[in-house]
């Protein structure tokens, strides 16, 4: 599928709801039934693959061409099929059974999808580990899951081999990347280097039988105190995003006037360059599950990098790049540098954080046959919930986009009464992709969860036509570069130090991040501290990314409402 011209006389040559129509009549590619879900009636798509299994038994079908690039490695859908299968026996053999949780923990590697789908085929509940969490978060993610297997690289190790002791279920650890260490078995030992997994035994699909409704994943996401919630994924609802970007990026075709193209299996290869973790759902379910069951090549960084990322995307013609704002702001400048061919660029699509409306602007400027795309989604909606692209984005710059069309949205007023068009409510969705609940916290459950529908805590508008523009956050959180950094949680551990009498993180405003977190501290009277001492100190106890750029010492306890609320607007003018 080649790229359109951007410019198209007479936009739109079709209507939302008539091209919408179209692409999901029965019959179509993207067609839209219904089935119960948790015994509330739900849509689905007719057509998606049925469970993450079914998703695997696809991507090994595209058979030698490339799948995985990680700089200079490279494994065909069939040698990931293989090595996958190889990984699958083993855990069973180790002893693993359905519903049994495995934690992955590492950075962007091959081992990753690796690890995902065998434990997924050994009916395993895979458990990914946010990789930048220290050793205090991990614990959680241990000891929360019950997790029997870990699969973890050197560096994840290094943070929870002295703590290991603590995680009474976990049995078995696996080690990529590195020989063995007391206490762990090497991965290498069972599926060798990325160079031999062409050569490992072609393997068998283990007999172990999952539905759609089976839980499939456990993917973390942080906690309002510092205690992260397991958002329990199900099979149908990580496999259905494959159906999510292709049915977009039809639409805008039919809001173009121009046909939808048929796929040509002859065509040059898709190349996606995968920038953002996997242990995220956006780089699990929005990028690697989409390209291993169309046949994409995945050309995976280890962290994001500017110079490298321009590199890949000219030495690999990757069709697709972004993730989140941050990233989309500097393939603009790379781009306005000139140092390397981007000309293969189709779409550049982000969303996990506020993007200003003036990035679509500059990205359809620099890059005339690229697509500017975004969404919305979150963990608990598996990856992408609302998307649009190209002339819908460029319209209406501020709005997310509307939900897909098995995707069900409402604006909800304090009673719980759903608000016509255009009025401000909490954001309430409804749809097949929306997680079954939380790991072992009914209370969570009944806070959010109401008769399938999920209470987001976004505050947004929708307009007639159903596009989503997300207004606030009633949640006190703010969004780094697409990372969640709940304020709760940074402001316990900042209260934890023996100088701080009052504390309260803010969002700072960044041009390409979106914003950064900022703290302002009350000092207990007599007590000596300084902002490099607290910003260590945080350093000490959460991710990297949680830390505070700047910390403001303050005199008085902070500003409050009658309510006893603190005056965050106000403090937010100090910086």
């Amino acid at each position: 599928m080649t790229a359109p011209h951007m410019t198209a006389p007479l936009w739109p040559a079709l209507s939302f709801a008539e091209a919408t129509a179209r692409l999901t009549a029965p019959g179509s590619p993207f067609a839209v039934a219904e089935t119960p879900i948790r015994g509330v009636p739900t849509r689905i798509w007719a057509n998606a693959p049925l469970t993450l299994r079914d998703v695997f038994v696809a991507g090994r079908a595209h058979g030698q061409k490339t799948f995985l690039v990680y700089e200079d490695e490279r494994a065909t859908f069939e040698a990931f099929g293989r090595a996958t299968l190889a990984l699958a026996a083993d855990l069973i053999r180790g002893g693993v059974r359905p519903g049994d949780r495995v934690a992955v923990a590492m950075r962007n590697l091959p081992e990753w999808p690796v690890a995902f789908f065998a434990a997924i085929l050994a009916g395993a509940v895979v458990t990914p580990l946010n990789a930048w969490w220290t050793g205090p978060e991990l614990d959680h993610g241990f000891l929360d899951s019950g997790a029997g297997v870990a699969i973890v690289d050197e560096e994840r190790w290094a943070r929870i081999a002295e703590r290991r002791a603590a995680y009474p279920a976990l049995t078995r650890v696996l080690l990529a990347r590195a020989p063995a260490a007391p206490g762990t078995e090497s991965l290498s030992d069972i599926i060798g280097s990325v160079a031999d997994w062409a050569g490992l035994p072609e393997g068998s699909l283990p007999e172990v039988a999952v539905g759609p409704e089976d839980v499939a994943t456990l993917f973390y996401t942080s906690g309002t105190t510092g205690r992260s919630k397991g958002a329990i994924g199900t099979h149908r609802a990580g496999a259905c995003g494959v159906m999510a970007h292709p049915f977009s990026a039809a639409r805008a075709f039919l809001r173009r006037g121009e046909p939808v193209p048929v796929p040509d299996p002859a065509a040059p290869q898709r190349a996606a360059l995968l920038s953002i973790p996997l242990f995220h759902v956006t780089g699990c379910f929005a990028t690697l599950v989409p390209n291993l069951y169309r046949g994409g090549r995945l050309v995976m960084m280890r962290r994001w990098d500017l110079a490298r990322a321009l590199a890949l995307i000219e030495r690999e013609r990757c069709t697709s790049a972004g993730g989140v704002p941050t990233i989309a702001f500097q393939l603009l400048d790379g781009m306005a540098a000139g140092t390397h061919d981007l000309s293969s660029l189709e779409t550049i699509s982000y969303g996990g954080a506020p993007a200003p409306a003036e990035l679509v602007r500059r990205l359809r400027a620099a890059f005339p046959k690229a697509q500017p795309a975004t969404g919305w989604g979150m963990t608990e909606t598996s990856g992408t919930f609302t998307h649009h692209q190209g002339e819908d984005y460029v319209h209406r710059p501020d709005s997310c986009g509307p939900p897909l069309p098995v995707c069900e949205t409402r604006a909800v007023d304090p009673e719980g009464r759903f608000l016509p068009p255009g009025e401000v409510g909490e954001l309430w969705v409804k749809g097949p992709n929306v997680v079954a609940g939380y790991w072992n916290r009914p209370d969570a459950d009944a806070e959010v969860m109401r008769e399938g529908w999920l209470r987001t805590g976004d505050l947004a508008r929708i307009d007639a036509e159903g596009f989503v523009t997300i207004v606030d956050r009633a949640k006190d959180m703010l969004i780094r570069g697409g990372e969640n950094i709940y304020c709760g949680e940074v402001e316990s551990v900042l209260y934890e130090h023996p100088a701080v009498v009052d504390a309260a993180l803010v969002g700072i405003p960044h041009p390409t991040l979106g914003e950064e977190p900022g703290a302002v501290v009350a000092i207990a009277r007599g007590a000596q501290t300084s902002e490099e001492e607290l910003r260590a100190f945080v350093a000490a106890r959460l991710a990297s990314f949680k830390v505070p750029v700047r910390v403001l010492l303050h005199e008085e306890i902070l500003p409050r409402n009658p309510n006893g609320k603190i005056l965050k607007s106000e403090l937010k003018k100090l910086f």
